[in-house]
């Protein structure tokens, strides 16, 4: 089927949701919670979009609202860049100097000053991406406690999880960088908790925690993981393919 989004006709197929057949056309929506590793959750509403259905207009969330019929599409209109001003202005006060978002508010014309400031050191949005990748990994270390303003990210009681494997992937699908890993002599430590790095036995780079590697291997149902970082992994898949081409 076809779908009109800024006056620009575009192929789409039943079930596909607005945001990727836009970026399949090049037409640039604002996410923050989303993820293509881990898309459904709308939960930042930045890519909110107007929506033309039979004569009909609403405002939908792009990463979730599936296409099902010919609809006319507009990302940009007037009430729209006021939804995302109006949601930017409120993700500023929570976390006043998070780049990410200054970079937003700059493009949408948000008011540099406003009624309302969150802690300057906070880089939270609660986009709840960190939650998701967590327990898609089947870790469930972390997750969102309390609520309204003192709603927040973190471990059972704050204290180091024991479930943590110290994998890192809730940092890094986070949009805002506000969850920090340091790594020194070895050593990793996120969520107050510290873990003891692994080298790749092709390159020498400490990349991953011995919980992470034992997950992997009882997940792969493996005896043995191969200790390569992905860069050297890349290197030999790379290796392999030019030996194939080099014989045909």
């Amino acid at each position: 089927m076809k779908i009109i989004i800024d006056n620009i006709e575009c192929e789409a197929q039943k079930d596909e949701t607005l945001l990727q057949i836009a970026r399949r056309n090049d037409i640039h929506i604002p996410t923050l919670c989303h993820n293509d590793a881990l898309p459904g959750l709308g939960s930042c509403r930045l890519c909110v979009v107007e929506i033309v259905d039979k004569g009909r207009r609403s405002v939908v969330a792009s990463c979730i609202y599936p296409v099902r019929n010919e609809i006319e599409v507009y990302t940009c209109s007037d009430k729209i860049k006021n939804i995302r001003r109006n949601l930017l202005m409120l993700l500023r006060g929570r976390v006043p100097n998070d780049e990410t978002i200054k970079k937003l508010c700059k493009e949408y014309l948000v008011p540099d000053r406003i009624k309302f400031s969150g802690d300057k050191d906070e880089h939270c949005i609660l986009c709840g991406l960190c939650v998701k990748a967590c327990q898609e990994l089947g870790a469930s270390a972390i997750s969102t406690v309390n609520r309204g303003i003192t709603k927040k990210v973190t471990t059972p009681y704050d204290e180091p999880s024991a479930q943590c494997i110290g994998c890192g992937s809730c940092a890094y699908v986070c949009p805002t960088d506000a969850i920090k890993i340091e790594e020194k002599d070895g050593i990793r430590n996120i969520w107050n908790k510290e873990f003891q790095l692994l080298r790749c036995t092709r390159c020498g780079k400490p990349f991953a925690t011995k919980e992470q590697l034992e997950y992997n291997r009882e997940k792969l149902g493996e005896a043995h993981v191969k200790l390569l970082c992905e860069s050297c992994k890349k290197a030999i898949i790379a290796e392999k393919l030019k030996d194939i081409y080099e014989k045909v």
